[in-house]
This record gives C-alpha cells, structure tokens and sequence, in this order.
C-alpha cells in the first residue's frame, strides 16, 4: 500500500507541474516534425530516416527529464525521508521510475503512432515502433536513473549527466532503430523484439539496486 501510495504522490506531483511532463513531450513532437522540413519531405526518404528520428527524438526526450528524477525530492527533503523509510531502498526507487515512466514516456508511445504515420510509416512499422517504444523506454528510465542518483548532490552539473548516461543508451538505440528497418523490409521481428525484452529485463533486475546506491553516495557529495 505504501509503494502504491508513493507511486500515486510521485503521478500527481508531476501532473501538477505541467513543464514536467509536457515540455519533454513538445521537444519530442517538435524534433520529429522539423525533421522533414530539413532534410526532404519525399515519402520514401522519409521511411527511411523515420526509425533514426523517431528513436533519437526519443533519447533526447527522456534524457531531458530524467535529470528532475531526484532534483526536487532532494530540494524539498523529502528524498532523506525515503532514505530513512523503513522500507527497502531498492522498492521506492523502482517505484519513482515507474511513475516517471507513466508521466514522461507513455505520452511519448501513445503519440507515436500519429508521428509514425506523418512520416509515411506503414501499419507493420507503426506496430514495431509502439513495440520498440514500449519496451525500449523503460530501459532509458532504469539506466537514466542510476546518473540521476550519482549526481543528485551536485549542483549546475550541466552536460555532465548526458556525458555519463549516453554509452549506456546506445544498445537501445541500435536494437530500437535495427527492429523498425526490419519491420520495413518486412522482416519477422521475434529475434529483435526478444533482444529488447532482454535489455528490459535485465535492466528491471538491476538498475534499481544500483540506483539505491548510487543515491546513497550523491546524497552524501
């Protein structure tokens, strides 16, 4: 009950606070739709780019708010308060990211079947797309986190988290990018789709734990 207490408290705050939610989800909308603007808007060519864009608006996006995760628990407080609960570290944390992921990114996949079709995406793409996305951006959160945690006592740290998460996104960004290539060659997608829930799973299993302690060393900077 406490977890689903936190994890309601966690929805509303940001709810709240509309900038939170709604400025990574405008930067997401406007990247994708300036795209064609700059390089052509020819159909064709624009299947093409459509996986790059789509997955690095993306990235970008959630790299935008992953850097709040902790930022204002930590000014009002009430990130001591969690670090004293007599519940498990690990547990609050995964449920943070868990209603970070609902206010930031489930915007993001229930938009991008619209992108998907601006971009000339077909049915079988705009399927693999929601599939990547779903699978895809927990795994963005789970590892964006552990640099929030490291870096929630340093101030004004500017690109410093960008430069810390970053290597950790690329294999998402591959595999995400590799499975809607493959969705329009028309190829099957259980291998690509399998290796996503993979990275989704073991992300799940770790990032937590990691992010516990890594809030524990940057509450202490």
């Amino acid at each position: 009950m406490a977890l689903l207490t936190i994890i309601r408290h966690d929805i509303l705050i940001n709810l709240r606070q509309a900038f939170s939610w709604l400025t990574p989800l405008i930067f997401f909308v406007i990247v994708v739709c300036l795209f064609p603007l700059a390089v052509s808007p020819e159909a064709n060519m624009l299947r093409q780019i459509a996986p790059g864009i789509i997955w690095v608006a993306a990235l970008l996006s959630i790299l935008l708010s992953i850097n709040h995760l902790f930022r204002e628990e930590a000014l009002t407080g009430f990130l001591d308060l969690l670090l004293l609960s007599p519940y498990s570290l690990t547990l609050l944390v995964g449920c943070k990211i868990f209603s970070h992921w609902i206010v930031h990114c489930l915007p993001l996949i229930l938009i991008s079947p619209l992108l998907g079709f601006l971009l000339n995406l077909h049915p079988y793409e705009t399927y693999a797309l929601v599939i990547t996305l779903l699978l895809g951006t927990p795994v963005l959160c789970l590892l964006g986190a552990i640099g929030a945690a490291l870096l929630v006592g340093v101030r004004s740290h500017g690109l410093l988290l960008p430069i810390l998460i970053m290597p950790l996104y690329i294999p998402v960004l591959i595999f995400g990018t590799s499975t809607l290539m493959a969705a329009a060659a028309n190829q099957p997608l259980n291998g690509y789709i399998a290796i996503m829930a993979a990275l989704t799973l073991f992300s799940l299993a770790f990032a937590p734990f990691l992010t516990a302690a890594a809030l524990r060393i940057g509450v202490n900077q």
